[in-house]
């Protein structure tokens, strides 16, 4: 039998949305073993002098546990 568990992360780009979800995957993978998938809940930009100055994105990253 598999069990998996579900975490949510935020994580941030000066780049792009996409830089963010792979800043974020990349990040989880570091800290969490057998990383299998991730659902990119909500995005949003920061914004300084009417310019974007920041991508943002909230994972909800699926891991398998250990036996």
């Amino acid at each position: 039998m598999t069990v998996a568990r579900v975490t949510e992360l935020s994580a941030t780009s000066p780049k792009s949305f996409d830089d963010a979800v792979e800043q974020g995957i990349s990040r989880a993978s570091e800290t969490l073993r057998n990383v299998k998938s991730a659902w990119v809940k909500d995005s949003n930009v920061e914004v300084e002098n009417g310019k974007i100055s920041a991508y943002r994105v909230n994972l909800a990253v699926t891991f398998v546990l250990d036996d």
